[in-house]
């Protein structure tokens, strides 16, 4: 019996049983009371999984470096491994095991557990449901998998898999790998999005240009680090820390209530961030911020190249130590290895050396146009190309189904992968699988924007408790076969999708879409749909008015001495 302890999640600090009679508002501030201090409740095993994957990741570069004749095996890897082929071969490496759906979205914390995994299994499938770049474009707005989006898809890893097994990475090769990914992205823009196309469509750009090469991905590593830091310039990112470090498996020990208690204004009562979670958010954003910085004005000093690295590597480990939903871990990793190659062991390489035009083009796109853009304009540009990363900055949206209404997608849609709670079922009794899945309310209600859903539901429906309340995260990666936050996966294209093959009738599914917050303004833009007649109703909310409320709806104390810490 010990052995399956690793298996199970938390228990809850309430009676299901009891929970599900209670009012909504009473059901929402109970599982938000629960997340402040077990998170997800994910079990312990979870850790073993993704560091296992994270395992066969450096694993899997290790043996494709052996085959470049300028790099070599593991025994030599202290010579080889600062090399900008090494590098090449990892961002190749990378892409390919993200756009596979081993990367980021892949796993529990991303509701998948039978399979583990989306990607491919969806991507080399015909007939399953696309997510177009041009919806409304014949022949290219299809929606419906083809033979040619799979023959397409199998050119591109045959193509990477050719670069990688390689005597060298060849300039011709990568040309046509990132030609195949734009037109995968084209027909299909999960498929680009699920390759990280916002950040190795850039780098495999600069390993075109051999010579200017190292120039162009160190501004790429910067311009991720700057706009990551530049996305949490908002009031949303200290509800992110609250709520990241009480899910952290990590830290999921009961020593560390009381700072997990200390993290809200007055656990259980007030949930809003406290003091001390704006200071760790301050904390976290002003090294994000200024290391890179240092990096770039600095380049030719190496002692505060060395230190600058070594606490961006430390501000990274504590990133993959809270295993953030989406769990971009490789992410993590081949950002501190790029950051040590090409700022620490390339430190004669400036980036002010650059004189390629199309890498100047492409980076002026991708990390600065894009994310400028994004930032401003979030309903028309992809939160990853805003690089807006994990900054509480995403929009969302909650599909909700009237009764079984939801049944409806696994009778009528192809995939990989069936209903989140069918997937449940088949590890936890129905019980547990089913509260299990409340937490999930509580994860996007303890964001700020997140709460306008107090005000939406209403709006939405008369009666929630008729309803069945999934995310569109959860939706997208099981109707698309990827998801990784960005809302423009579950929004107005993906819901006609859903309904031309379910033909839900009025009434039984709503959809509440909301956008990102506007970095001008903190307003974000909504709609609520019917699935059988279309528009319900739309507006804007403000994550300014969200600061004095509660994740649960109630209003909270508005003179701040008399309620922070």
């Amino acid at each position: 019996m010990g052995i399956f302890k690793i298996l199970e999640p938390a228990e809850l600090p309430y009676d299901f049983g009891e929970w599900k009679k209670e009012p909504f508002s009473e059901r929402m501030k109970m599982v938000c009371q629960a997340w402040a201090l077990q998170g997800f409740g994910a079990p312990p095993a979870i850790i073993l999984f993704y560091v296992f994957k994270i395992a066969i990741y450096i694993a899997g570069w290790i043996f494709f470096c052996s085959f470049s004749e300028s790099l070599g095996s593991f025994s030599y890897i202290g010579e080889w491994w600062f090399k900008f082929e090494a590098l090449g071969k990892a961002i190749v490496w990378t892409a390919l095991f993200e756009v596979l759906g081993f990367g980021g979205g892949s796993g529990p914390l991303t509701g998948r557990y039978v399979p583990p995994f989306g990607g491919w299994t969806y991507f080399l499938r015909p007939g399953t449901v696309k997510c177009p770049f041009l919806p409304r474009v014949p022949i290219l707005g299809n929606d419906k998998r083809t033979i040619i989006d799979v023959l397409l898809y199998v050119g591109l890893l045959t193509t990477g898999f050719y670069i990688l097994c390689a005597a060298s990475i060849s300039p011709h090769f990568i040309l046509l790998l990132t030609i195949l990914l734009l037109l995968c992205g084209i027909l299909d823009r999960t498929v680009f999005l699920a390759a990280r196309g916002d950040i190795y469509f850039p780098m495999l750009i600069c390993l075109l240009f051999p010579e200017n090469g190292m120039e162009g991905l160190k501004l790429i590593w910067f311009g991720i680090w700057f706009w990551a830091a530049f996305s949490k310039l908002t009031p949303n990112f200290t509800s992110v820390i609250c709520v990241m470090i009480c899910n952290s498996p990590v830290f999921n020990m009961k020593i560390l209530d009381e700072f997990k208690k200390k993290l809200f204004v007055k656990y259980p009562d007030d949930l809003r961030p406290s003091k001390l979670a704006g200071y760790v958010a301050h904390f976290g954003t002003l090294v994000e911020f200024s290391m890179p910085l240092l990096l770039i004005f600095f380049q030719a000093n190496p002692v505060i190249t060395f230190y600058a690295l070594v606490i961006l590597t430390l501000f990274h480990i504590f990133i993959f130590m809270n295993f953030p939903m989406g769990v971009p871990m490789e992410w993590n990793v081949i950002m501190v290895y790029g950051g040590w190659l090409l700022f620490g062991y390339h430190i004669d390489i400036s980036t002010w050396g650059i004189v390629e035009p199309v890498i100047m083009l492409i980076l002026f796109f991708s990390i600065f146009l894009l994310p400028l853009l994004g930032h401003f304009f979030p309903r028309h540009i992809s939160f990853l190309l805003s690089m807006r990363y994990y900054a509480g900055t995403w929009g969302y949206s909650v599909w909700l189904f009237k009764g079984d209404a939801l049944e409806k997608i696994d009778l009528n849609i192809k995939k990989s992968s069936k209903a989140l709670m069918t997937q449940l079922k088949h590890i936890y009794e129905e019980e547990k699988a089913e509260a299990a899945l409340t937490k999930v309310m509580a994860f996007r209600l303890m964001h700020l924007p997140g709460r306008l859903l107090n005000r939406l539901i209403p709006k939405a429906v008369e009666n929630i408790d008729d309803y069945e309340w999934m995310d569109g995260e959860f939706i997208a990666g099981e109707v698309l076969g990827w998801n990784f936050g960005d809302a423009h996966l579950h929004h107005e294209p993906v819901l006609e999708s859903i309904q031309k093959r379910c033909n839900f009738k009025e009434g039984e599914l709503r959809v509440i879409m909301v956008e990102s917050p506007k970095l001008h303004s903190q307003e974000s833009d909504w709609r609520i749909y019917d699935a059988c007649s279309g528009l319900v109703g739309k507006g804007k909310g403000n994550v300014r008015e969200m600061e004095n409320i509660l994740p649960w709806g109630e209003n909270a104390a508005l003179e701040r001495k008399h309620t922070l810490n």
